[in-house]
């Protein structure tokens, strides 16, 4: 693994204890298909949440969540909808959120319900 796939580990891991921590139970990580990749999937009470996890070291390039643009955020639902399919499951509410780590001489963390 190279630096930057060490990095977006540990902000997964971090966004996870962080998720459990609020009550959530994660369903799936990581899930993967030709067209990308799910970072977080997991249940709020009645609800089905898509969690996009963004880890940086510094600000220098801009927030973590400045890198989620409209086409990530268009291939994100598409692959929700294949997950859905895949999975065959039924959830009356879906919600996408964002997790942003900031990864420094401390770890910070954001959590934005209902980002898109």
């Amino acid at each position: 693994m190279n630096r930057k796939q060490l990095l977006g580990g540990f902000g997964e891991c971090v966004a996870c204890r962080y998720l459990v921590g609020q009550g959530l139970v994660l369903i799936d990580r990581n899930w993967r298909n030709r067209s990308g990749e799910l970072d977080v999937i997991a249940r709020d009470g009645a609800d089905l949440v898509f969690v996009e996890v963004k880890t940086r070291s510094s600000v220098r390039f801009g927030d973590p969540v400045e890198a989620l643009v409209p086409t990530k955020v268009r291939r994100i639902r598409r692959l929700a909808r294949m997950w859905l399919a895949a999975n065959e499951v039924h959830y009356k509410h879906v919600r996408f959120d964002v997790i942003s780590v900031l990864v420094g001489r401390t770890t910070s963390l954001r959590h934005l319900r209902g980002a898109f």
